[in-house]
């Protein structure tokens, strides 16, 4: 947290690069975007089609919020645009509110990133919980893969058929099942097999694995979907069979009409974006940190993120952040400087304005096979099933419910219920740990506790969750004297200065004297606000237990005791 604080609240991260800028660095970044871009093309047009809009609007988004958040960005090496985390709750968008729903809800959720890297957010994305990050990152992995199998088994929906849920999208699986194209079948299982082999010869020893390493899978397999639609008895549907009008020209800024009513509708959307978008995003700069030994700034990052999506939303994109893969090509191809990123938005600028009309030619089994591969890959099943095996219940509860409600329901949902139900957990886990313990004799056996005297030792954050153990406390009949030892409490807030009024009343009533010891800085602040130090009187506050015993024994002589 000091880092940060110390850190600009927005510089962008090309201005120190370039300072020492030289010709081989520029000759490296710009090999690494070409790689980038034949990376991100596919995926930015399969990306596009599982969010339920145009093909041509994945690259509108890589381009213009790739190119805007690599200049602005506080990472050296972000890659930004499309990715599967948004696919579901963006289609979603589209068929309730239509693309102009999602133009408002990109917008929106790039306004809320900037106020986000504004309010110097950036560190506090870490608070978020794993077990929710990678049970919404598994939903969404099964709700892309289950959406995929239409077009992997060329299967033909009845008409009128509406699946927009994954619960919708299987009972329309199941209910066509006796559909099953074979050739559909024949062709995404070739392009899952080439997708899944080919980085495997790029791991050999050899010459030839540099080549299989450094062409991406997902280009091999486009290319052989492509010659075995077009020259091989093989048949299947085609992306320009699907999207005849499929654009090639750049966008044109378009402001969507903003309504009061729309923005009501899209906004808890909009923040599901947002968050999502920091997340992975940030995520992926703590990635590219690692294997380049830079450091990003995040919350540079977040209004960075915060224009693209506007960008992306004006001129008809769909919401971006950081993709970790493409980062991570990024960095092994020599990417050392945002000029990579904004070079790799160039390139697809170009496959946009000349060879868009080959993409028609992309069978729709070739999209959903790289779809699936980019699901499996995302799905930190691995991780799933370690946190099942070995994290307490509760994680557990946290992560199959979040998991359940994404493919079930949908991220905003999810995530709403995951942080209620990981905040409530967590409020429990601390309230056991917080308890009170009265004292029979004091650590010095050479000593007694003062006759009339009760000694009670908190321990743990007192707060609103575990406050009422403070009401424990309880003077008894020959009580003279109470000292409350506060040494183990590092934090109290509202409900525990209430708490503590309580017992000072019982006392006072009594005619017991309240002593408060060892009072850290934070709760001395609460009580002083709240009020109770007055009450109490700064003379009853001790600065360890002797002080405070002495206070005691001056109490009891005064009302006659021992």
């Amino acid at each position: 947290m000091e880092a940060e604080k110390k850190k600009p609240l927005f510089r962008p991260k090309l201005l120190s690069s370039l300072k020492n800028y030289s010709g081989s660095k520029l000759m490296n970044d710009v090999i690494a975007g070409v790689i980038v871009a034949i990376i991100a093309l596919p995926l930015s047009i399969a990306l596009a089609i599982a969010s339920g809009v145009s093909p041509e609007r994945g690259l509108y988004t890589a381009i213009i919020a790739g190119f805007v958040i690599a200049m602005l960005g506080g990472s050296s090496v972000n890659i930004s645009g499309p990715t599967a985390a948004f696919a579901t709750i963006v289609a979603g968008i589209v068929a309730s509110y239509g693309l102009s729903g999602l133009i408002v809800a990109t917008i929106m959720a790039g306004v809320i990133l900037i106020i986000l890297g504004v309010l110097k957010f950036g560190s506090l994305i870490k608070f978020i919980p794993m077990t929710i990050t990678v049970g919404f990152t598994a939903g969404i992995a099964v709700t892309i893969a289950v959406g995929q199998l239409k077009d992997l088994l060329g299967l033909t929906y009845p008409e009128g058929t509406v699946a927009i849920d994954t619960v919708d999208k299987l009972k329309a699986i199941i209910g066509s099942i006796g559909t099953i194209d074979i050739n559909a079948v024949l062709v995404g299982a070739i392009a899952l097999a080439i997708l899944i082999l080919w980085p495997m010869l790029g791991k050999m020893r050899g010459r030839a694995s540099a080549v299989f390493s450094k062409i991406p899978a997902s280009i091999i397999a486009v290319i052989v979907g492509i010659l075995l639609v077009r020259f091989s008895p093989l048949k299947a549907n085609t992306i320009g069979a699907l999207y005849p009008d499929l654009s090639s020209r750049f966008p044109a800024p378009s402001f969507p009409k903003f309504s009061f009513e729309t923005l009501r509708a899209v906004a808890p959307s909009a923040f599901t974006i947002a968050i999502l978008a920091a997340i992975e995003s940030l995520l992926s700069c703590v990635v590219s940190d690692g294997m380049t030994g830079d450091r990003h700034n995040s919350n540079t990052e977040l209004i960075a993120l915060g224009v693209g999506n506007i960008c992306s939303g004006i001129f008809g994109g769909i919401p971006a952040t950081g993709a970790i893969a493409r980062t991570a090509a990024n960095v092994k191809n020599g990417g050392r400087s945002p000029v990579a990123g904004m070079v790799h938005a160039v390139v697809l600028l170009l496959f946009l304005l000349v060879l868009m009309p080959l993409a028609k030619l992309i069978p729709m089994p070739v999209i959903a096979a790289i779809l699936i591969m980019v699901a499996y890959n995302m799905s930190e099943w691995r991780q799933f099933v370690s946190i099942c095996r070995s994290a307490p219940k509760s994680d557990i509860i946290v992560l199959v419910v979040t998991f359940v409600l994404t493919v079930v329901f949908d991220l905003v949902v999810a995530i709403g219920v995951g942080m209620v139900l990981a905040a409530m957990l967590f409020m429990k886990r601390m309230s056991e740990v917080s308890h009170v313990r009265r004292w029979k004799e004091l650590p010095d056996s050479s000593r007694q506790i003062p006759k009339g005297t009760l000694i009670y030792e908190f321990n743990g954050p007192m707060f609103f969750a575990g406050a009422e153990k403070i009401l424990e406390v309880a003077a008894e009949k020959d009580t003279r004297s109470m000292i409350l030892r506060m040494g183990g409490v590092l934090s109290i807030d509202a409900t525990a200065a209430k708490n503590l009024e309580s017992i000072l009343r019982s006392c006072r009533e009594r005619n017991v004297r309240l002593i408060l010891s060892h009072v850290h800085e934070q709760p001395m602040r609460v009580l002083r606000k709240a009020g109770f130090c007055e009450k109490l009187g700064y003379e009853n506050f001790a600065k360890n237990i002797d002080a405070a015993i002495e206070l005691a024994e001056e109490a009891n002589s005064l009302s006659g005791g021992n």
